[in-house]
C-alpha cells in the first residue's frame, strides 16, 4: 500500500528540490565563470547545504531541511538517482565503441596503464586506511576494492566537458583521452557491479566473482544484440513519418527503464543498465540528435544538480578534524592524482606519444566526476563505506577535477600538434561549415544500371569516408537488381542496403529519407519525354526533405565507370546552391586532384559607356562584380588546399556559355547548383541546368537544395 506524504512532508520536499537546483545552479555557474566543470560547483552546493555548513550555522533550520524522516528521504533519493540514470545515459551517448577500437594501441596502453596504477594504489591505500573508515556491515577486503574502484576510474562526462570547454575534443591526444574515458567508465561499471555483489554476499568468493561476470555478460550480450534489433525497430517505426522527438523521447525512456529493471533484478546497480541503454541508443542510425539535446536539457538543468547536490549533502567536512581522518584524505588524494598521472604518462610514452601529448593525457584522465560518486554512493548504502570514507572519497573528484582543467590548460598552452594533425583540424572545420558534403549518411537509390554506378562513384570521390551509404533498390516485379558493382564502388565506406518491393518506387525512396540521412544521390540516364528527368527523380525533387544529387554520366562510355576525373568546371554565382555545388567539386579534387575551374557567365542589359574615349574595368560593374564573386570561390578553395583556375565570360545564355567553356576547356565533368521552382506540379531547376543536360557531353552533376530548406528567392542558381 502507498503512504502518501503529508502536507508538510510535501513542503519539505518541494523546498529540498528548490533549493538545492538553485543553489547547485548557482555555484555550477561561478565554477564556470573561473573555466572550472560546472560538477564541481553543484557537489560544493550540497557542502554547503550540509552538516558541513547549513547544519553548523542555522541547526534549526537545517533539521527542518534535512529531518530524519525515512519517507522524506527516500523522496528526495528517489528524484537524484532518476537524475543518475538520466546523466547515465547521456554518457553512454557519448561512448563510441567504435572509436575506443579505431584507435588501437595507444588508446589500450593508456586505457590499461591509466587503470592498473591507481587500482593497486587504492588497493594499497584501503588495506592501509583505519578501521575507523570501515562500514560496519563490510570487511576490509571489500572496502579496499571499493576504493580501488574510486580512484581507478575517470569520468567521462567531466573529460569531455573541460576537453570541450578548451576547445580540445578532436585533439589527437583528445580523441585518446576520450577513448580511455570511455574504457574507464566501462571498466569502472564492471567492477562496480562485481564488488557490489561482494558486498552483497559479504565475502569475495570465486562464486561470486562468477555470478556477477557471467550475469553481466549475458546483459550485455542479449541488451547489444537483441535489445539493439528492437530498440532499431523502435526508433524506426517512431520516425516513419519523419521526426519525432516525442516518440523517440519515449523509446529512450523505455529502454533506460528496461535496461535499469534488468541490471537492478541481477543485482547490479539499475544505473548499469541506464549507462548500456545509452551505448544501445547512441549506436542506433534511427536516433534523432534533437533527443539528446532534450535529455541533457533535463538532465543539466534539473535532474544532475539534485543528485550531484545530494551527493554532496551527506559530505560532512568536520568528520576530518577527527583524529587523522585529515591526513588520511590528503593521502587519498594524492595517491589518486599521482598514480592516475603515472599511469597514463606511462602508457601513453609505451605508445609512441610525446613527452607533452604524455602530460596532457595524464592531466585530462585526472578528471573523476558521477561514476566515484556513485561508487561512493553505493559503498555507502551498502554499509561498505561509514560517513567518514564517504566524505573522503567525495573529495577526491572535487579535487583532481579542478586539478585536471587547470593542469590540462598549462600543459596545452602554445601547442597546436603536428602538421598532420593540424591539417586534419582544418579539414574538420570546413567539413563542419558545409551544406551538403558532411559526414552524415547518404541515401543511394539503385537498380544497379550504369547510371547509379556513376552516381555511386561520385558519392565515393566527394564525401568523407566516415559518412555511411545506404543503397535502396526497388523491385516492382522480376528479380532484385544486382548491385554487387555500385557496393564495390563504395567499399572504403560503411555501407548497408535496403531492399523494397513495389511499383511507388519514389515512395519508399521517400519514406527511407526520413529516417536519418543528409543527402540523396541518384543516377539519371537519357530524359524521358515529358519529364525533367523520370517520373522517379521528378518526384523526389518535389517531395523530398533532403538536398538531392542528380549525376547524369558522360555520353559515349563504354564501360560502367567513367574514368577519374581530371577537370570540373563549376559555375559561380554567389548563391547557397553554388556554393554547395563548389563543395562537391573541391572535394573531387582534395580526393583525386581534379583541376577546378571556376566560372562566371555574366549578361550586359546595355552597352559599356564609354569614358574618356576607352573602356575601364574600373567603369565595368558586371565585370567587377564578376570578379568579387570569382574572388570569394576561389578563397574557398583555398581554404580547402586547392589553388582553382579561374573564368569569367560574357553570354546572353549561361548555360550555352558553360557548355563551351566544358568544351574548349576539355573538361569532363560539370557541377551546378540549383533552386527548385514547381511549376504546374512539375520541378524547373533553371534555364541554364536544362541546356546543359541538354548539351554536355561531360559528366553533369546537379546540386538541388529542396523548396523548403534552400531559403532563397525564386529564379534560377546557375
Amino acid at each position: 500500500m502507498l503512504t502518501p506524504l503529508d502536507e508538510h512532508q510535501l513542503l519539505v520536499f518541494w523546498t529540498q528540490l528548490l533549493v538545492l537546483v538553485a543553489t547547485a545552479r548557482i555555484c555550477g555557474s561561478l565554477m564556470r565563470r573561473i573555466n572550472l566543470p560546472s560538477v564541481i560547483g553543484q557537489l560544493g552546493a550540497g557542502v554547503i547545504l550540509g552538516p558541513s555548513i547549513f547544519g553548523r550555522v542555522w541547526e534549526d533550520g537545517f533539521e527542518w531541511f534535512l529531518p530524519d524522516d525515512e519517507i522524506s528521504s527516500g523522496a528526495l533519493f528517489a528524484v537524484s538517482w532518476l537524475g543518475v540514470a538520466l546523466l547515465l545515459v547521456t554518457a553512454g551517448f557519448e561512448t563510441d565503441l567504435g572509436l575506443i577500437r579505431r584507435l588501437g594501441r595507444a588508446a589500450a596502453l593508456v586505457t590499461g596503464f591509466s587503470l592498473v596504477v591507481p587500482l593497486f594504489g587504492g588497493l594499497a591505500v584501503g588495506f592501509l586506511l583505519p578501521e575507523s573508515f570501515i562500514g560496519a556491515d563490510s570487511d576490509r577486503t571489500v572496502f579496499a576494492l571499493f576504493v580501488a574502484a574510486a580512484l581507478s576510474v575517470s569520468a567521462l562526462a567531466v573529460i569531455a566537458k573541460i576537453l570541450s570547454e578548451l576547445g580540445l575534443m578532436r585533439r589527437d591526444f583528445g580523441q585518446i583521452t576520450v577513448a580511455a574515458g570511455m574504457a574507464n567508465d566501462v571498466v569502472g561499471w564492471v567492477m562496480l557491479a562485481v564488488f557490489t555483489g561482494f558486498a552483497a554476499s559479504g565475502e569475495v568468493s570465486v562464486r561470486a566473482v562468477l555470478e556477477t561476470v557471467i550475469g553481466l555478460g549475458l546483459f550485455l550480450a542479449v541488451a547489444m544484440t537483441w535489445g539493439q534489433r528492437v530498440v532499431d525497430r523502435a526508433l524506426r517505426w517512431v520516425r516513419r513519418d519523419g521526426t519525432n522527438v516525442t516518440g523517440a523521447m519515449s523509446v529512450v525512456v523505455f529502454t533506460m527503464l528496461i535496461y535499469g529493471v534488468a541490471t537492478q533484478a541481477l543485482g547490479i546497480e539499475a544505473v548499469l543498465g541506464a549507462f548500456v541503454a545509452g551505448v544501445v541508443l547512441h549506436r542506433s542510425r534511427f536516433q534523432q540528435p534533437e533527443v539528446l539535446h532534450h535529455v541533457e536539457s533535463l538532465t543539466t538543468t534539473f535532474l544532475a544538480p539534485v543528485f550531484f547536490a545530494t551527493a554532496g549533502l551527506r559530505v560532512d567536512l568536520g568528520l576530518l578534524g577527527e583524529g587523522d581522518a585529515l591526513t588520511w584524505a590528503g593521502v587519498v588524494v594524492g595517491v589518486a592524482i599521482v598514480a592516475k598521472f603515472a599511469g597514463a604518462f606511462v602508457g601513453a610514452r609505451l605508445a609512441g606519444q610525446s613527452n607533452r601529448a604524455a602530460v596532457a593525457l595524464g592531466a585530462g584522465l585526472n578528471a573523476r566526476g558521477a561514476l566515484e560518486i556513485v561508487i561512493a554512493s553505493v559503498g555507502l548504502s551498502l554499509g561498505v563505506f561509514n560517513e567518514t570514507a564517504y566524505t573522503v572519497i567525495v573529495i577526491v573528484p572535487l579535487v583532481t577535477s579542478v586539478f585536471a582543467a587547470i593542469s590540462l590548460r598549462i600543459a596545452v598552452r602554445d601547442w597546436l600538434g603536428s602538421h598532420d594533425e593540424q591539417q586534419r583540424l582544418e579539414r574538420e572545420e570546413a567539413l563542419s561549415r558545409n551544406l551538403v558534403v558532411k559526414s552524415s549518411r547518404i541515401l543511394l537509390p539503385s537498380q544497379g544500371e550504369a547510371a547509379s554506378i556513376a552516381a555511386a562513384q561520385l558519392v565515393q570521390f566527394a564525401w568523407p569516408k566516415e559518412a555511411p551509404a545506404t543503397i535502396v533498390s526497388v523491385r516492382s516485379d522480376g528479380d532484385w537488381p544486382d548491385i554487387s558493382v555500385v557496393e564495390a564502388v563504395l567499399d572504403e565506406r560503411e555501407v548497408d542496403h535496403r531492399q523494397v518491393k513495389g511499383d511507388d518506387v519514389a515512395a519508399a525512396i521517400l519514406a527511407e529519407s526520413l529516417l536519418g540521412y543528409g543527402v540523396i544521390a541518384v543516377g539519371v540516364a537519357a530524359r524521358h519525354e515529358g519529364q525533367l528527368y523520370s517520373p522517379m527523380v521528378d518526384e523526389l525533387l518535389l517531395e523530398a526533405t533532403l538536398p538531392l544529387v542528380i549525376v547524369r554520366r558522360a555520353r559515349g562510355l563504354d564501360r560502367p565507370l567513367p574514368p577519374a576525373f581530371s577537370r570540373v568546371i563549376v559555375p559561380v554565382t554567389g548563391t547557397r546552391s553554388s556554393r554547395s555545388a563548389q563543395e562537391v567539386a573541391f572535394a573531387i579534387s582534395a580526393e583525386l586532384g581534379t583541376e577546378v575551374v571556376l566560372t562566371h557567365v555574366f549578361h550586359r542589359a546595355s552597352p559599356l559607356p564609354r569614358i574618356f574615349g576607352r573602356r575601364g574595368r574600373e567603369d565595368d560593374p558586371s565585370m567587377a562584380v564578376a570578379e568579387q564573386l570569382v574572388g570569394g570561390a576561389t578563397a574557398l578553395a583555398a581554404e580547402a588546399g586547392l589553388t582553382p583556375r579561374t573564368l569569367i565570360r560574357e553570354s546572353a545564355s549561361a548555360g550555352t556559355a558553360l557548355v563551351d567553356a566544358a568544351r574548349s576547356e576539355a573538361a569532363d565533368l560539370v557541377v551546378l547548383g540549383a533552386q527548385l521552382r514547381n511549376v504546374d506540379g512539375r520541378p524547373f531547376l533553371g534555364h541554364t541546368v536544362e541546356t546543359v543536360l541538354e548539351q554536355s557531353d561531360a559528366t553533369v552533376v546537379v546540386v538541388a537544395h529542396p523548396r523548403a530548406a534552400r531559403g532563397e528567392s525564386g529564379g534560377s542558381s546557375n
